[in-house]
């Protein structure tokens, strides 16, 4: 039933339906599937079916970036780079950017040489380090 309805989310959100995509996708989102998090995170972050709520969209994106979820990791990345739904920082982003660049999303990689260009070596090795953390507590 879950990748049915998730099925019915993507055929609705294809159609510009987006409200209906959303009915498919928060109840999945809520229940832990991470494509459903990343696509509720996304229509929040676009404003697609629901407000445009930045803080919102941050907090269904961690929940899939928690999981793995590179898309979800990378956007993590650019909301902190940007300071969009929580305060700047350039080393979460950094950290974000290096988890999906590790997993070979390389729009992630462009975007860590981007941010890392602005940043301390200092924090450039206190975000290296909180990626070895986190991978180390979330194993593949």
């Amino acid at each position: 039933m879950a990748a049915q309805d998730f099925k019915k989310g993507l055929a609705a959100d294809q159609r510009g339906d987006y409200a209906t995509a959303l009915r498919q996708w928060r109840p999945l989102a809520e229940q832990g599937d991470a494509d459903a998090q990343f696509n509720v995170g996304n229509a929040y972050h676009t404003g697609q079916g629901v407000p445009q709520d930045d803080a919102e969209a941050v907090k269904w994106y961690r929940k899939a970036a928690e999981q793995g979820d590179v898309m979800a990791q990378h956007n993590l990345g650019a909301l902190y780079c940007e300071g969009q739904g929580v305060p700047q920082d350039d080393v979460l982003a950094h950290m974000w950017f290096s988890l999906a660049a590790a997993q070979g999303n390389e729009e992630a990689v462009k975007n860590r040489g981007i941010v890392e260009r602005k940043m301390w070596p200092w924090n450039v090795w206190k975000a290296e380090r909180l990626a070895r953390e986190w991978l180390e507590k979330h194993p593949r």
